[in-house]
């Protein structure tokens, strides 16, 4: 059986920039270990398979080892093959994930797509020595999210410079590391580590950000805020507080429109 595959870059407005995403959508759910083996091969931190039940689109996330409870560059990937190649006219995409509940994705005229998802739950924690010792330096202040870790440093610089070890990162019992401070030209900068989900830095992590929001929107007492995620890609975002809720802004554009062959494993 063959089926259509796309690959965009998600959170930029150049090409072979962002986060590369694959996406397909199927007709039917395949089976968990096929999806996952697809994931493998296409080797991308996310692979998304959606499949359309009229009034909503069923969203699932692999990496190249697992399936996560929530990606947002692959759901903005997602969004857009479906509002520019399935024929969706209306300006609100409506997602349903089993492990997220619903995710809104809406399209403005200049073609940027902002994401509506739940705020992730944030407490502080005392410094994690394991964890500041596989990132390489010693945090300010220290935060554990439903999934992650959040370490913030005092500059942008300090962001730039750091050097995690792999390793050690590997061994953590967390989804993956988010280290941020604010932004020489932007509110605040992130980098994002998860060699246990098979992705050592991550390009650009939406789902970071459900983080890192309401994080800085109470520290720089400011609603909507301006994000650079420093990876060697890089990635842009747009991200407004509201509560519960967290909108996360970006574009993408389409590196790859193919097809697979699908076999049973």
């Amino acid at each position: 059986m063959k089926q259509k595959i796309y690959q965009i870059d998600a959170f930029t407005t150049k090409l072979y920039g962002g986060n590369p995403a694959a996406v397909c959508i199927l007709d039917n759910w395949l089976d968990t270990e096929l999806m996952q083996t697809i994931a493998a091969e296409n080797n991308l931190a996310e692979t998304a398979f959606a499949v359309n039940k009229n009034d909503h689109y069923e969203l699932r996330w692999f990496t190249p080892e697992i399936e996560v409870d929530l990606c947002g560059h692959a759901t903005l990937a997602t969004a857009f093959v479906i509002f520019n190649y399935y024929g969706f006219t209306e300006n609100t995409l409506r997602f349903i994930s089993p492990r997220s509940g619903e995710l809104l994705v809406q399209k403005n005229n200049e073609g940027l797509l902002t994401m509506d998802f739940p705020t992730d739950d944030l407490i502080t924690v005392p410094e994690q020595l394991n964890i500041s010792k596989a990132i390489g330096k010693q945090p300010l202040e220290t935060y554990k999210g439903k999934t992650d870790y959040m370490l913030i440093y005092e500059s942008q610089v300090e962001i730039e410079a750091i050097a995690p070890n792999f390793h050690l990162l590997n061994e953590l019992d967390c989804r993956g590391v988010i280290v941020s401070s604010k932004g020489n030209d932007v509110d605040f900068v992130s980098r994002f580590f998860a060699p246990q989900c098979g992705i050592p830095e991550d390009p650009v992590t939406g789902s970071a950000h459900t983080t890192l929001t309401p994080y800085w929107s109470e520290k720089l007492s400011k609603k909507i805020l301006t994000a650079k995620q420093l990876s060697e890609r890089g990635g842009e975002l747009e991200c407004e507080f509201h509560g519960d809720r967290v909108k996360i802004s970006g574009h993408g554009v389409c590196y790859l429109v193919g097809e697979i062959e699908i076999y049973s494993t």
